[in-house]
């Protein structure tokens, strides 16, 4: 395996984003509220469950679990995918989509609880293989699987349950049902929230008839590559005394976070706003966990350090983030805070490590390929390559999916997402037959 020749030069960037896409995702989802939710408005109310009764105290206990929608037919299916603007080209089933709520624990190992989404296929029974998808960054609680339908965020959980497997996607903590605040691009709790998932839809199949298998295949996009990632390192560790590792598919992840993707967005090769929202949220969820700094406007210039804490509260939606900061880097990042993201130092510079360390601190033994999109202007490719480097000389074959120049609503980062699910459900449907 050769490294891609996009590898060889710097990543391009597309030229200018579509202003809806500007106002309504950074790139990836940040849609917040502006997307009708399936909590407020499940397709089928005549068929909708009580919640379960708990089914026990540990981590994985299943707390309750309420049906949100039945897609009957294929074409039912297709009209779902097409609506978030994802292929139907793998469809087979009809599928029924659940929201579980679940134990887990905090990024502290304290008792909190999570919900996600499980997607079944219809007309089926017994045996069923998981996949485990993790989705990418959200500023509202709605930006999760179990909290939106026909979206962006929920689209692959359908396709995978449409191919005939089990989809199964956390909200991650602090989003969709969870309470508190979400600790973004904290490895370790979204390790936790994906294995204690697996573990509630688990206990939760054999109501609708059916079992999961041992071997779950692993895959997610953006911020989900890297807990995708944490989740098969956890699998093939033995967290689970049941759940195996059956493949890895990360999808245009920031592997390198503190290093490659820091580098990126302080030097002018992301999106600029994006820059700007993910710099921001990148001081502040990480300020929350690990004490970066004393006070707000440390790091952020007037006016903004007396607002934009407030914005990543997760009740705050996508366009009230894009209103409510500034366009450059200049304008809302302190000396010091600009200093900070560039050469991290202390508590800051312990956690990056941690967060970068999803492709350089364990060697898997399962199938991974790594996908990513030509020109990807939110996780520029150079992550892929550092994944890349470092699986390769832990003795790992890898290989890179180059996607190419693929585009939704003007953003190739989110294009990635879009084409690598029919890819990856495919590359995973041949797996089974092996």
């Amino acid at each position: 395996m050769t490294i891609p020749a996009s590898f060889s030069s710097r990543s391009r960037t597309p030229g200018v984003l579509r202003a809806h896409v500007a106002a309504v995702c950074c790139g990836l989802l940040l849609s917040g509220a502006a997307v009708a939710t399936a909590a407020a408005a499940p397709a089928d109310h005549a068929q909708a469950q009580p919640p379960a009764q708990v089914e026990g105290r540990g981590r994985g206990a299943l707390l309750s679990a309420e049906k949100l929608y039945t897609l009957a037919t294929r074409q039912a299916v297709a009209a779902e995918l097409g609506a978030a603007g994802f292929e139907d080209d793998t469809v087979r089933h009809g599928v029924v989509a659940y929201r579980l709520v679940y134990r887990t624990v905090d990024p502290y190992g304290r008792p909190t609880t999570a919900s996600g989404l499980v997607a079944l296929p219809l007309h089926t029974a017994g045996r069923l293989r998981a996949v485990s998808f993790a989705h990418g960054t959200g500023s509202h609680k709605n930006d999760s699987p179990s909290m939106q339908r026909g979206a962006f965020v929920s689209a692959p959980v359908i396709a995978h349950a449409a191919a005939g497997a089990a989809g199964i996607a956390p909200d991650y903590l602090g989003m969709g049902k969870g309470p508190g605040l979400h600790p973004w691009m904290d490895i370790g709790s979204e390790t936790t929230a994906s294995l204690d998932m697996l573990r509630a839809a688990r206990a939760f199949a054999p109501r609708t008839g059916h079992a999961l298998e041992r071997e779950v295949m692993v895959t997610g996009f953006s911020q989900g590559a890297s807990a995708a990632l944490g989740l098969g390192r956890a699998l093939e560790a033995g967290a689970d005394h049941w759940f195996r590792l059956g493949a890895l598919a990360p999808v245009s992840g920031a592997y390198d976070f503190g290093g490659t993707w820091l580098s990126a967005l302080l030097d002018g090769r992301l999106e600029p706003k994006s820059s700007v929202l993910y710099a921001a949220y990148t001081l502040v969820a990480f300020n929350r966990l690990h004490h970066v700094y004393d006070s707000p406007g440390e790091v952020f210039r007037a006016p903004y350090d007396s607002t934009v804490e407030a914005l990543f509260d997760g009740a705050h939606t996508g366009k009230q983030l894009m209103r409510g900061t500034p366009d450059t880097l200049d304008e809302l990042l302190t000396e010091h805070g600009r200093e900070l993201l560039a050469h991290p130092t202390g508590p800051l510079a312990a956690a990056l490590r941690t967060t970068g360390a999803v492709c350089t601190d364990w060697t898997p033994g399962a199938p991974i390929r790594l996908y990513m999109a030509t020109g990807d202007e939110q996780a520029v490719t150079a992550n892929t390559e550092h994944c890349w480097q470092a699986l390769h000389k832990n003795g790992v074959d890898a290989p890179v999916v180059d996607l190419g120049a693929v585009e939704y609503h003007g953003s190739r980062h989110l294009g990635s997402n879009v084409a690598a699910t029919s890819a990856i459900v495919r590359w995973f449907g041949e797996l089974r037959q092996r």
